[in-house]
């Protein structure tokens, strides 16, 4: 018998309606005669109202009780499932992370899954049994609750998928698939069939929401074939695995990320020192342009503006054993992308990027660019105006995508 493992997000759970249309679409994979282990987020935005409940109370809320109350909200989500499953003749049983065996590494808000023990889950799939899994959360040796930071679910479910040997893992969602663009705001975009890790993995780093990035390596690692698809139709979703043929790719999208802050860090000499910090604080450091003169250097890195309190903090305790002169932000930024294979052997398509942005006065801060992908730091304000742009410009608006689709 067939195992998938089906991951159900806050939208698809949003409601007890929504709950019970989910429960029916288990159903029909279970009467097809497939095991099934299921991941579910939270009930629609409760993450956020559990965030502003605790910003409430303190401004910086202690990372281990924000995990203690942000891991509740699945907790709802999975008992509601579990429930409405019972309800319909489906035995079923729900598991916080830490129930099914889901150990990580000792960080708060942000932890990453270190292994799964599966004996719980596979013993109660042998006996017929729908296991609801919680997603976003897992325990530590020392048994303290943790989460897997945004998007985290998506991580959980991949991680199961590749633990139990899956056959599939379907992510359900409230888009069709993965587009190549994001259809809030190009109306004309064109969903992918078929694209690679590679190219998916890409796409979620640089932007796109519907699957996050740490699922993604973690399917590439383990060779787990996804499906992204939507929980509210029948339609066929996007298929992403590792044997997409790569020959004669074309730019399969464009993506975007908006909340971007540029910091340059102005006449010093320690610029291993400087990330080794940041590292160890998990800022997630983007792109890095450095300008040096003689034995001092001006570096530039951008962060998301979720991390720049925590990284000016950061600097200023440690100005001594870094020498800097300065430091300058910048927010209000924002990055857009296009993705496809190749790229760094097709300097025509960073040149298509810059010359379609600077006809539209379109302001370029920082470039980076990699085999896959080709990236610009702009204002935030006009970013939807790049994306349609670049959208229109590499032909995505007026034919299907020969080399991104198959």
């Amino acid at each position: 018998m067939s195992l998938i493992v089906q991951k159900f997000g806050g939208t698809s759970v949003g409601s007890v309606e929504r709950i019970s249309h989910v429960a029916e679409r288990i159903i029909e994979a279970k009467n097809e005669g497939k095991d099934v282990v299921v991941v579910v987020s939270a009930m629609g935005n409760s993450t956020d109202s559990l965030v502003d409940m605790a910003k409430q109370l303190s401004q910086h809320p202690p990372d281990r009780e924000l995990d203690m109350l942000l891991a509740s909200g699945e907790q709802i989500s999975m008992s509601l499932l579990a429930m409405a499953l019972v309800s319909k003749g489906y035995p079923a049983v729900s598991l916080t992370g830490w129930q099914a065996g889901i150990m990580t590494e000792s960080v708060h808000t942000k932890a990453r899954i270190v292994r799964i023990d599966t004996d719980r889950i596979v013993n109660l799939v042998n006996k017929g049994i729908i296991v609801i899994v919680a997603g976003f959360q897992g325990i530590t040796e020392d048994g303290e609750v943790t989460t897997l930071g945004r998007g985290g679910s998506d991580t959980t479910s991949v991680a199961l998928a590749a633990s139990m040997k899956a056959d599939m893992c379907e992510i359900y969602t409230d888009v069709s698939g993965v587009y190549s663009a994001d259809p809030r705001v190009v109306p004309t975009v064109r969903k992918l069939v078929r694209i690679s890790f590679d190219e998916m993995l890409e796409l979620a780093t640089l932007g796109a929401a519907v699957l996050h990035s740490r699922a993604v390596e973690c399917a590439k690692k383990n060779n787990v074939r996804l499906m992204v698809r939507s929980s509210f139709t029948n339609e066929a979703g996007t298929i992403i695995e590792g044997d997409v043929d790569m020959e004669e790719k074309v730019v399969c999208g464009v993506t975007h990320k908006n909340n971007i802050v540029k910091i340059t860090i102005k006449r010093f000499d320690a610029l291993a020192s400087l990330f080794s910090i940041l590292v160890k604080s998990h800022i997630d450091v983007d792109m890095i342009t450095q300008c040096s003169n003689e034995s001092l250097t001006d570096v530039s890195f951008t962060i998301s503006i979720a991390d720049l309190g925590c990284t000016l903090d950061l600097l200023k305790a440690n100005k001594t054993r870094l020498a800097f002169e300065e430091i300058v932000t910048e927010v209000g930024l924002a990055k857009v992308s296009i993705v496809g294979a190749g790229l760094v052997s097709n300097p025509e398509a960073a040149a298509k990027v810059f010359t379609a942005l600077a006809a539209e006065y379109i302001a370029i801060k920082m470039v980076s660019n990699s085999e896959m992908k080709v990236s610009c730091i702009i204002p935030e304000s006009i970013t939807e105006r790049a994306v349609r742009t670049l959208h229109s410009v590499f032909g995505f608006d007026v034919q299907q995508m020969a080399g991104a689709v198959h």
